[in-house]
């Protein structure tokens, strides 16, 4: 059985920077959405019609997304380090 422990490690790594990606383009549209707080804003955030309530929670629920792509993808980076730690310990 041939394991390799770069590619599950460069595996994680690229869950965390899709999950940062993906929490980087939500944390904008939440932005972009609830940018201007003044009172006339204020009232027309409550009058907003569903379609753009309905971004807004779909931006909220791609924020949670990324954030947990971003903590598997460092489980996944530190179990490989883990084990190619394991690795040399034992036969080195």
């Amino acid at each position: 059985m041939d394991i390799n422990t770069s590619s599950a490690f460069y595996a994680g790594f690229g869950a965390i920077q899709a999950g940062q990606n993906r929490v980087d383009q939500a944390a904008q549209q939440i932005a972009s959405t609830t940018s201007q707080s003044t009172d006339f804003q204020s009232e027309r955030l409550r009058a907003v019609d569903r379609s753009q309530q309905m971004d807004l929670a779909t931006s909220t629920v791609q924020l949670a997304l990324g954030k947990q792509d971003v903590e598997l993808g460092v489980k996944v980076a530190k179990a490989s380090d883990e084990l190619l730690g394991r690795f040399i310990d034992t036969y080195a």
